[in-house]
């Protein structure tokens, strides 16, 4: 037992691996080819947050802003590896752009929350700072995802669209907006859809944690609708800045689309 959380043993740690079994059998009944998958995602699971344990251990013990800030930007730099992972297909030369809209937009919001809302002394407090920010990160790193695989996805689809909007004398940006809009709509669905659940659907993450770990219900779930207006600010700020700034790469220097056809992928 630590500060009113009840401990958790290696061996029942471990046998709670065994709740992956069910997505195991379902893939090897359906044959989905994905066991391989199913097992790295688990050791992955372990690993990383067991990892981040033990650095946290290390980060609240020795507090220092440029440590701080060092971990954070190493998390910046896997959460935009992964959303571009998760991107279907090629997913261009989008690396910078994605980087910076997850970066800022996340670490704008998260200092915000942790100076005008929490009021952390000192602002770059490991305790509070570092699991806001990995928040924000996480969804943002979907969200964007969503977005960058909407927003190409579509344009392609109006490939003929496109075209015929650039010939009849439209800009780049006018031509794309309808993409571009779309993408921002997907992108914003799944945080919205999180809000309207939370309190009547489910009890979100961090109200559970605190509830768990003996705070007040009430302080857990002001804490919590902290949580769900930062992640929509900063989802929002994200998937505007990567759609604006990324959808240029479907053209050309001089304005011109470069259809399926046309790319070299």
């Amino acid at each position: 037992m630590s500060a009113g959380v009840i401990d958790i043993g290696y061996l029942e740690l471990f046998g709670a691996a065994a709740f992956m079994l069910v997505a195991a059998v379902v893939a090897g009944t359906l044959r989905l080819r994905q066991t391989k998958a199913i097992v790295v995602s688990t050791v992955r699971c372990f690993l990383q947050l067991l990892a981040m344990g033990l650095l946290l251990v290390y980060l609240f013990k020795y507090q220092s802003w440029w440590l701080v800030c060092l971990v954070l930007v190493g998390m910046s730099l896997a959460a935009t590896q992964i959303a571009l992972g998760r991107v279907k297909g090629k997913a261009l030369n989008v690396w910078p752009e994605v980087f910076g809209s997850i970066f800022l937009s996340s670490m704008i919001v998260a200092l915000i929350v942790v100076e005008g809302i929490v009021h952390a002394s000192p602002w770059y407090d490991a305790r509070v700072l570092v699991p806001i920010s990995g928040m924000v990160l996480g969804n943002t790193l979907s969200a964007t995802a969503v977005a960058i695989d909407r927003l190409f996805s579509d344009m392609d689809a109006r490939s003929d669209e496109i075209t015929a909007y650039l010939a009849l004398g439209a800009t780049s940006r006018e031509a794309a907006f309808p993409s571009i809009r779309s993408a921002i709509g997907s992108g914003l669905t799944p945080a919205l859809a999180t809000m309207s659940a939370a309190g009547i659907v489910q009890i979100p993450g961090m109200m559970s944690g605190q509830v768990l770990a003996g705070a007040d219900p009430l302080i857990a779930a002001k804490y919590q609708i902290v949580v769900l207006l930062m992640i929509s600010a900063a989802t929002t700020l994200a998937i505007v800045a990567i759609c604006f700034s990324t959808y240029r790469k479907r053209f050309t220097p001089d304005g011109c689309f470069l259809s399926p056809a046309l790319r070299d992928e």
